[in-house]
């Protein structure tokens, strides 16, 4: 065989006697091909789920310092729970067992119980959420709005309750 004059050796076309390797992101596999040049060989190339390739926290268990019993940590409770509400009313609903936090405003009411769980340590009974609008401002002659914000109110079952107003 010839190709402008050169010849080619049938040999050189054989594949190399190294395989060749490449990672699949999604699905997080490791395909190696073998001599002959077919995929033969699958192995994984990391234990990773794949929300762990993505970036996103995968829950983890912790252990309850109070109870001794092993818990799911999500890692954003921190994220959902933006800061619990200081004020009049809600310290009137102190008594009722329901407390109030302001919280990011794409969080459900699942990922707001999910959170309350894994920072306090208690289940609650149920949570409610409002969606506040900002408020109308005015600045001399420049007027705006506030931003719009989420808040939840958490009723804890009798008896549990959370500390809040200790840095108030």
């Amino acid at each position: 065989m010839s190709i402008f004059g050169k010849k080619i050796d049938p040999a050189a076309k054989a594949p190399s006697a190294k395989p060749e390797a490449s990672v699949n992101k999604k699905t997080a596999v490791k395909t190696v091909k073998a001599d002959n040049g077919k995929k033969s060989v699958k192995a994984e190339a990391e234990t990773k789920s794949m929300k762990d390739l993505y970036g996103a926290t995968s829950a983890t268990k912790v252990k309850d310092e109070k109870k001794g019993q092993a818990r799911e940590a999500y890692g954003n409770a921190y994220r959902i729970l933006v800061k619990p509400l200081v004020t009049e009313k809600v310290s009137n609903l102190g008594v009722l067992n329901k407390y109030v936090f302001a919280v990011a405003g794409d969080a459900n009411k699942i990922e707001i119980a999910k959170a309350i769980k894994e920072i306090y340590g208690i289940k609650p009974i149920s949570v409610n959420v409002i969606k506040m609008l900002g408020k109308n401002a005015r600045y001399g002659k420049i007027s705006g709005k506030r931003k719009d914000w989420k808040k939840a109110i958490i009723t804890l079952p009798k008896d549990k309750t959370i500390k809040i107003y200790e840095g108030v």
